[in-house]
């Protein structure tokens, strides 16, 4: 293969998580046993430092139609809120010359329209675009402008519009037209126009040791010096950007046409301090890896005395980066019982792979004595609506647990 980022043929295997099922790809029982299963290995580019899959899973089976909603989680919707304040301050009437005009916004991967609300409440013109035949769906019944196809340079020329914003949360980093994406970016902004950029930030997973962050749908694995070789490439750079705690390490980027905007200094901050860190070092993800299969041994140790002592054990949550965890760990139904979910989508289906049933939580009739929390980014909010359960001795244990979504 060659780089997604820069077509450089040098790359190397830094992380090998086996061959496992699509992670998003929830089973119905007629199903189970049927799913295809895809290498998910991490390989490094020794020119551009991009971490990336080597193998493409096609975005048709991944995002023609999913079970994902990004409106069910409250710390997510609150995020989604503050990011939306902090733009609309940012680039939204003041910016504009003429002040009495709607700013416009464009989202990429809109999913349920739950982002574009608050701008929409905020008084802007919204779109929003998004692949998933049943999201869309939601996200127009809920009011939001939405356009059901995959964003590329081609749908922005038949668009045939120029936004103020344009925004991509949790998306960036699932392109298979990575390219045509971004000039797509490009040729859709007005001349002062930002891209705001979300993306899961490779040294946080690293620090946190969140390997369940690596699946198919995540096909590059970004650093601020990755993502701005990407952008340059298409007349494109970063000016600005902060680390978030949401997914425990998120950056927000803001991104112009290139000689716009000089760095801000905590985007200087921010590069340095991937640089002090070696961040971007092979050698980093070798050390990466080898945590990742001690982490294996102590959380199969950890659940086999608990089947050892008969206490039950249900999943807490049915993220799709909790399929990555299941099924590199190997833990079925002799290690846990089921999976439990807010999401009503995925009731009566089942996790890939590990074929777990995933029950609704407002449904269980009693619980059980440990949460395995697959959801270890929503540790907060988690523990703070589980209050009576922890008084009442139900452990909540988390594989993954970054000190920033420690309370």
């Amino acid at each position: 293969m060659i780089c997604r980022v820069c077509d450089s043929t040098r790359l190397e295997l830094a992380i090998d998580l086996g061959m496992q099922p699509w992670a998003n790809h929830f089973l119905r029982e007629d199903e189970l046993g049927t799913e295809p299963f895809y290498p998910l290995r991490v390989v490094y580019c020794l020119d551009c430092h991009t971490a990336q899959l080597d193998y493409t899973v096609p975005k048709e089976t991944m995002f023609g139609d999913h079970t994902y909603l990004s409106g069910v989680t409250k710390s997510l919707g609150e995020h989604f809120r503050r990011v939306a304040e902090d733009v609309h301050a940012r680039f939204g009437f003041a910016r504009r010359r003429n002040s009495a005009a709607r700013p416009k916004i464009l989202d990429i991967g809109s999913n349920d329209g739950t982002q574009l609300k608050h701008f929409k409440q905020r008084g802007w013109n919204v779109l929003g675009v998004e692949s998933s035949v049943t999201t869309a769906r939601l996200a127009r019944q809920a009011g939001v402008p939405t356009v059901n196809e995959f964003f590329n340079s081609d749908l922005v020329q038949r668009l045939g519009q120029r936004f103020d914003v344009i925004h991509a949360a949790g998306v960036f980093f699932h392109l298979e037209e990575l390219h045509s994406v971004t000039d797509g970016i490009r040729q859709g902004l007005t001349d002062d126009g930002v891209f705001v950029v979300q993306f899961l930030y490779m040294p946080s997973i690293l620090q946190n040791r969140a390997f369940d962050q690596i699946y198919h749908e995540h096909l590059l694995y970004y650093s601020l010096q990755t993502i701005q070789v990407l952008l340059r490439r298409h007349g494109l750079e970063l000016f600005d950007a902060r680390l978030d705690p949401i997914h425990g390490g998120s950056i927000i980027g803001f991104a112009t046409h290139v000689g716009r905007e000089t760095e801000s200094p905590k985007l200087r901050e921010l590069l340095a301090r991937e640089e002090a860190g070696a961040a971007n070092d092979l050698a980093t993800y070798h050390r990466f890896a080898d945590e990742v299969v001690v982490m294996r041994s102590e959380n199969l140790a950890y659940l086999q005395s608990a089947a050892d002592a008969g206490r039950r054990v249900f999943g807490m949550g049915a993220p799709v980066k909790g399929n990555t965890l299941l099924n590199y760990f190997g833990i079925d139904r002799r290690l846990m019982e089921c999976v439990v979910e807010k999401n009503r989508l995925r009731k009566g289906l089942f996790t890939p792979g590990t074929h777990l049933p995933v029950l609704i939580e407002d449904e269980l009739p009693e619980p059980p004595d440990i949460y395995y929390v697959l959801a270890w980014n929503f540790k907060r909010e988690i523990l703070a609506n589980n209050k009576a359960l922890l008084e009442r001795g139900v452990e909540f244990y988390f594989p993954v647990n970054p000190p920033e979504a420690t309370p």
